[in-house]
């Protein structure tokens, strides 16, 4: 992060960090389609998402002021918190499947989206997750713990730093840690599985970044089936719809 900034008064600068992430499956059956969206809804239950929130409140510095939850039907997750700066708070124990919080500064919120295709019997599984902080430590921080809590096929991220804030002399300052890529605050091997790309507005202080894994191994992507149960032009067609979903909502595109 480099040498601290000597500001005049507090931080006034929102970093602001979206992220997204898309979990691809496929479902030989409508059965096993209603299986898998229930499977992901008790693997991302409320209580699993708070924990994860938690941390992230945990790792920018931010106590936890109030958590707002919610549970959908027939399926999907919400949760966001209220956050105050500089402080922390233990875990509560929190049991829907919703979950929002609330900071006097700050705030984080994760939802959760699963479905499948009518068709190809392909689910996917997206989570939402924004947060924004006024403190000292950048969301950009949480990348690495945020991406190894998911399965993810497809990463989306949108960083965007807003306002100014003072140093000492009352120069403003407009960002508080020079950067030109999300991907500086990715693990090197974490980056390796994956092909990325950036759309960066550097005098905007907007910075995007999206990922698409490289390999799919074929039996990872099965939801209850064997892959030595499928004939090999039936793997090779599962193959094929599972890399077409994931270029189309990495693209955000409807290609083919």
């Amino acid at each position: 992060m480099g040498e601290k900034l000597k500001l005049y008064g507090f931080n006034n600068l929102t970093k602001s960090l979206s992220f997204n992430i898309y979990d691809v499956c496929y479902a030989k059956s409508q059965r096993a389609q209603k299986d898998y969206i229930a499977y992901i809804d008790e693997q991302y239950n409320s209580k699993r998402l708070t924990d994860i929130l938690y941390e992230v409140a945990n790792m920018i510095g931010a106590q936890v002021l109030n958590v707002s939850k919610q549970d959908y039907h027939p399926q999907g997750a919400s949760v966001t918190m209220l956050l105050a700066e500089n402080e922390r708070k233990g875990t509560e124990e929190v049991d829907d499947r919703v979950i929002l919080g609330h900071l006097d500064k700050s705030h984080i919120t994760v939802h959760t989206y699963p479905e499948y295709h009518p068709e190809t019997n392909i689910a996917t599984f997206r989570v939402d997750i924004d947060v924004s902080t006024c403190g000292e430590i950048s969301p950009l921080s949480t990348l690495d713990f945020l991406i190894g809590n998911f399965d993810s096929d497809i990463i989306t991220m949108d960083y965007r730093v807003r306002g100014f804030t003072r140093d000492i002399k009352g120069r403003k300052l407009f960002m508080d840690n020079p950067m030109t890529s999300i991907q500086e605050y990715i693990d090197s091997q974490t980056l390796l599985k994956y092909d990325a790309v950036d759309i960066n507005m550097y005098q905007a202080n907007l910075f995007h970044t999206k990922m698409l894994i490289k390999e799919i191994d074929l039996q990872n992507y099965l939801f209850k089936t064997d892959i030595y149960e499928l004939p090999p032009k039936v793997r090779l067609e599962i193959t094929n719809n599972l890399r077409q979903e994931m270029i189309e909502i990495y693209s955000g595109s409807n290609i083919f």
